[in-house]
């Protein structure tokens, strides 16, 4: 996720992901900034209070943790947790400082967020993370499905990480503004608009552009390029800038072109609001109405909610995606290796990806559950969300998410896919040419990848 910066700012995380990135030596246990207290690690409960740090990113209600923190601090009297999000951008603010803490020994929290872009990084860093199954997490196996347990064992076999969620896709959309646009508003309706597949999709674009000036068919290019990726992905061996090798394809991959030319298209027809997602301006844009839809992995329903407001509830609604499901975003939970309390911190991260705490975070911000109990609960299956007109997102997404297929992602992923989303950016605001941006964002991801 990207948060709106100076071009200052993005050239020292980049900086700093590019040292943290030639760390092979390992880090010394040292102190947190976000960890209190004296007790030490037992396997009794700590005689004296202690404070464990949860730090996580995303906009919007992120993690959907609130609810799932409140319950563990009244159960856990002497064990409190203490919740910063810290920042809607991963690859560009989160990542790059979570590896400078890493590297340093110092300023990362108990039990740290990590997303799928950071996961094949993270796993070639088995110094920097707990091995969870010193402390009996090995018996959450049967809770996940196999590609989303065996992505949280590291490069030494350990496990280091625990899976909070799952991508799923859907398409937001106002129904307000489609009304204006004399466009359906009802969502199977409007599913059976573009039930044609993503040509489909453009046509209900110059449809609505043709009766709406003062808004926008699709927020960004760049979330629309990442649910075709996450789409074609899965056409072309689960792949996107690296394979399995950990070599750089993106100049090689189908998939990578054919989400690039997709938005190349949407963009040449003046249906995008030229904003980047996840900044400021795009935040801005859902509470001045600047856009109409925008691609909805589980997870961003909450950024949606959180960042509109209730001035809009009832007025966002959720449709299916045209080209089929897809799987983009997932997060995962771990424990570094410099807290001072990794007993706790590892209980701390077993609960919140524990199927309870998953469907309260599913409850909270939409955030699809990772464990096969919480999938299979009914009060997922038959679950409404009000804020989106009671979108029955339960049959939404529901029947999907155990077919999700995992995508391959390389270690160097997350600074990858920066790089050639800002080529996208300034491909769709006039600053790259479109008869130079392919050559520029091969370019960019040739650069990033080293």
């Amino acid at each position: 996720m990207i948060k709106n910066m100076r071009r200052g700012r993005m050239l020292a995380v980049a900086s700093v992901m590019t040292a943290a990135l030639g760390v092979t030596a390992a880090c010394s246990s040292g102190d947190t900034s976000g960890s209190t207290g004296s007790s030490s690690s037992s396997s009794a409960a700590p005689a004296e209070k202690i404070t464990l740090t949860l730090q996580t990113f995303g906009g919007g209600t992120n993690f959907g943790y609130k609810a799932a923190v409140e319950k563990w601090n009244a159960d856990h009297p002497n064990v409190q947790v203490k919740y910063n999000n810290l920042t809607d951008s991963f690859e560009n603010v989160y990542w790059p400082q979570m590896l400078q803490w890493l590297q340093s020994g110092t300023g990362a929290g108990d039990v740290v967020g990590i997303d799928e872009g950071g996961m094949g990084l993270a796993k070639a860093r088995p110094q920097f993370f707990t091995d969870l199954g010193q402390y009996g997490l090995q018996s959450r196996q049967s809770d996940f499905p196999a590609w989303k347990w065996e992505n949280g064992i590291n490069t030494e076999g350990k496990l280091f990480a625990l899976g909070t969620d799952v991508g799923g896709m859907s398409i937001c959309y106002r129904s307000d503004l489609f009304k204006k646009a004399g466009l359906p508003t009802d969502r199977d309706e409007v599913s059976k608009l573009w039930g044609g597949g993503w040509d489909a999709f453009v046509k209900a674009g110059q449809d609505f552009q043709a009766k709406v000036k003062d808004a926008k068919f699709v927020d960004s290019i760049n979330t629309i390029y990442n649910v075709v990726l996450s789409q074609e992905s899965a056409k072309n061996g689960n792949v996107t800038y690296f394979d399995k090798n950990q070599q750089l394809i993106v100049d090689k991959n189908p998939a990578v072109k054919s989400a690039f030319d997709f938005s190349e298209k949407i963009s040449k027809a003046g249906l995008t609001a030229k904003m980047q997602n996840f900044t400021d301006p795009w935040n801005t844009g859902f509470v001045k109405s600047q856009f109409a839809t925008l691609g909805c992995p589980g997870w961003m329903l909450g950024v949606v909610s959180g960042t509109a407001g209730d001035k809009f509830k009832g007025k966002w609604d959720v449709a299916t995606v045209p080209g089929g499901g897809g799987n983009w975003g997932g997060s995962w939970l771990a424990v570094p290796k410099q807290s001072k309390h990794p007993k706790e911190a590892a209980e701390l991260a077993s609960y919140l990806t524990s199927p309870e705490a998953q469907l309260l975070a599913f409850k909270e911000g939409g955030n699809l559950p990772s464990t096969i109990p919480a999938q299979d609960n009914p009060d997922l299956q038959s679950a409404t969300n009000e804020y989106f007109g009671n979108a029955p997102i339960g049959k939404i997404f529901g029947p999907s998410i155990k077919s999700l297929q995992p995508t391959f992602l390389g270690e160097k992923h997350a600074q990858v896919k920066r790089e050639v989303e800002q080529v996208l950016t300034g491909m769709d605001q006039g600053s790259v040419p479109y008869d130079q941006a392919w050559q520029k964002f091969v370019e960019a991801g040739q650069k990033a990848a080293g």
